[in-house]
């Protein structure tokens, strides 16, 4: 018997699809590899995940949020000058198996410290807040000539502005509503037999690609940190389908802490391990051709605030995993915490783009020429070459 949740679930993916476009045709993919964009959204604050322990400003800046960390267990050590939060621990063999790397001090070139416009610029990749209504990652996709395939996912109740535009995508999202029977679903194809868009949205949702997974028990908070790591493991199945999509996204909300940040982000930061390790486990032998990026919006004041927290503010971290990787390491330059090094005399100043980062994957890990990602995806950001070297040599 369908429930009503399975109806209501998967038509809306099927309603989403019809609108932006025709239903999916399972052509053959135009890459086998796979990319998963995990949007923080908030402001992960990157000195509180990846520390500078022996910067020698760091414990200045910070003394009641190292204090508190240190009675936590303290920070797992990396190289001798960064430590991970003792939080991310299930990211250690990730990282020693050279399939995860932290860039520290990034961001994307946006400066002003307002989550909307952060956000927005972010996802519209055109160098502007609001420069852009599509998203870049929509515009890569159609890059790659997907035709009639269904080449990205949304993870989440909407699709988010960085998977907005012409191409088509799929939307998977878990809803809890009541059961309804078989009858109840023959009454409606009666019903709206004329209407070929519903018909083909309730064809697509009787029958549509579906994480072959059990979800029950699952709240519908999709971008909060309690369902995360659920997240993860159905964007794991979808995107190992052979049929499936190739590039997905995730969103996570609850990063803005300006108040009691040691508590709120080891549990945040818990989750985001797990979850992580759910899209390595769900992605089974895909994940040697997967580059997952962690992304947010901005970082945060060097200093602590008054109510052991952080402020908005500018170069934060970005995170990739993946067993296409060349991980194991810390990648960038670091501009340190000194008085003359902040920007602006409070932020870390942003030495590592993103822009960069995301131009690097989208030619060599799923292979858009230069010159569509520079004037297309990413137009006004000649500035920013490729970071490069961020992948394992095929």
């Amino acid at each position: 018997m369908y429930t009503r949740r399975d109806f209501l679930n998967y038509i809306a993916g099927g309603m989403a699809s019809a609108i932006i476009g025709a239903r999916s045709v399972f052509a053959a993919a135009p890459t086998d590899n796979r990319m998963i964009v995990l949007f923080l959204r908030g402001g992960l604050d990157g000195l509180h995940a990846l520390a500078p322990y022996m910067d020698p400003d760091y414990k200045r800046l910070r003394p009641m949020l190292v204090r508190a960390s240190d009675r936590a267990g303290g920070l797992i050590d990396l190289d001798g000058y960064f430590g991970m939060h003792p939080a991310l621990e299930p990211l250690i063999p990730l990282y020693r198996a050279k399939e995860l790397l932290f860039i520290p001090a990034a961001s994307t070139q946006y400066r002003d410290r307002s989550h909307f416009d952060g956000q927005n610029l972010l996802e519209n990749g055109s160098g502007a807040p609001h420069g852009a209504d599509t998203g870049w990652l929509n515009r890569a996709i159609l890059g790659l000539n997907a035709g009639d395939r269904r080449l990205g996912l949304s993870i989440g109740p909407a699709i988010p502005l960085i998977l907005q535009g012409d191409a088509r995508v799929q939307t998977w999202a878990k809803s809890r509503l009541p059961e309804v029977d078989e009858d109840f679903l023959n009454r409606l194809m009666r019903s709206y037999r004329h209407d070929a868009l519903f018909m083909d949205a309730l064809h697509d949702a009787r029958g549509a690609l579906r994480p072959n997974m059990d979800m029950a028990g699952a709240d519908n908070g999709w971008r909060q940190g309690d369902s995360f790591p659920l997240a993860a493991r159905a964007a794991a199945d979808l995107l190992s389908h052979p049929d499936g999509p190739r590039i997905g996204v995730i969103e996570f909300d609850g990063w803005d802490t300006h108040f009691d940040q040691n508590r709120r982000l080891s549990s945040l930061l818990q989750r985001l391990s797990q979850g992580l390790v759910e899209l390595k486990t769900g992605l089974g032998s895909e994940w040697s051709r997967t580059t997952v990026l962690v992304v947010s919006e901005f970082g945060r004041t060097a200093a602590e605030n008054g109510s052991r927290g952080t402020d908005h503010g500018t170069g934060g971290l970005a995170m990739l995993a993946g067993g296409a990787v060349a991980g194991g390491r810390i990648v960038g330059d670091w501009p340190g915490l000194s008085n003359s090094a902040l920007w602006q005399g409070r932020d870390v100043r942003s030495v590592n783009s993103y822009e960069a980062l995301f131009k690097d994957i989208l030619m060599t890990h799923l292979g858009l020429d230069e010159a569509y990602v520079e004037t297309q995806v990413f137009p006004n950001s000649r500035a920013f070459q490729p970071m490069g070297g961020l992948l394992r040599k095929a």
